[in-house]
């Protein structure tokens, strides 16, 4: 009914984009034809942003608006993930590092700020440690790769799997449900947009080498421990939630007391996507730490 509070606010991406200049495109990343949503100007300083373990670009569309204001601002698809190529062999961090770094290379960027969330923060944080020269400040955003719980990892897999191998309406949606604090909601458009790339042809071979890093064994050689946070020199900010449903808040703060001079940022009310549950809040933090104390 027209005016009745009770109905609940559809979410739409391309709303979150309205009034928004920006451009959806690919480029060539070391010969992977690579999906990015691109906004802010080309001479302002670089970030990159990146999702988490079967996402997508769209896990940043209600961000853009706010960090294209003072950055070319590039969230991509990941390498094997939504639109970007599949390179057909179980994918661990090292080769996403190396394609987060041809990125860099196409879009033309020595140096970057990087954040990012879940299995983004993981490959972030790798990126920092391996490639210290081309980071300028780093966020790890409810970021994996610190831990292994059997549980969590046995729980990504089987949601995960089930969505891209019968990519329904309730599949899609349990995953994308899962991420969030709000269970009230549907997130209509995000479960939409997922379930297009989950029905991409062979989407669910691809899946099944994204989730390599929910293997004990392939985890435990990628798997990020006090001597690699040590070595990240990158200005940090560690950023985590209250309802995470990854690791609770005490993961957080370990992961922070092993980077040196790292900072913390607790949001409350979010689940494993703060950036889009309450991006107000997270652009305000983010930016802060970003700008290093410049006028937001």
């Amino acid at each position: 009914m027209a005016g009745d509070d009770t109905v609940a606010e559809h979410e739409s991406i391309w709303s979150d984009l309205q009034g928004v200049a920006f451009e959806q495109g690919y480029l060539d990343a070391g010969g992977v034809r690579t999906r990015y949503l691109h906004a802010g100007a080309a001479d302002l300083p670089t970030l990159v942003l990146l999702h988490g373990s079967g996402g997508h670009a769209e896990a940043y569309v209600r961000n853009l608006a706010a960090h294209a204001e003072h950055f070319s601002t590039w969230s991509i698809d990941m390498l094997g993930h939504g639109y970007t190529g599949k390179p057909g062999h179980l994918l661990e961090v090292a080769h996403y590092v190396d394609h987060l770094v041809a990125v860099f290379d196409a879009i033309g960027a020595e140096r970057v700020c990087l954040s990012g969330e879940s299995l983004g923060g993981w490959v972030a944080a790798r990126a920092a440690v391996d490639h210290p020269d081309r980071i300028e400040r780093l966020v790890l955003n409810t970021a994996g790769g610190s831990q292994a719980d059997p549980e969590v990892m046995q729980r990504i897999i089987t949601l995960s799997m089930a969505a891209a191998t019968e990519p329904t309406w309730a599949t899609v949606q349990a995953r994308i449900k899962w991420l969030m604090a709000d269970k009230s909601k549907g997130y209509d458009d995000i479960v939409a947009s997922r379930q297009r790339i989950y029905r991409q042809p062979d989407f669910a071979d691809a899946m099944r080498d994204i989730m390599a890093l929910q293997d004990p064994q392939i985890r435990a050689r990628n798997i990020l421990g006090p001597e690699d946070y040590g070595r990240i020199t990158a200005p940090t900010l560690v950023l985590w939630t209250s309802d995470d449903p990854t690791a609770d808040v005490t993961e957080g703060r370990r992961i922070a007391s092993m980077i040196p001079g790292a900072r913390f940022e607790l949001m409350t009310g979010c689940g494993h996507w703060p950036q889009y549950e309450d991006a107000e809040t997270f652009d305000a933090l983010h930016l802060d730490f970003l700008l290093g104390g410049r006028d937001v």
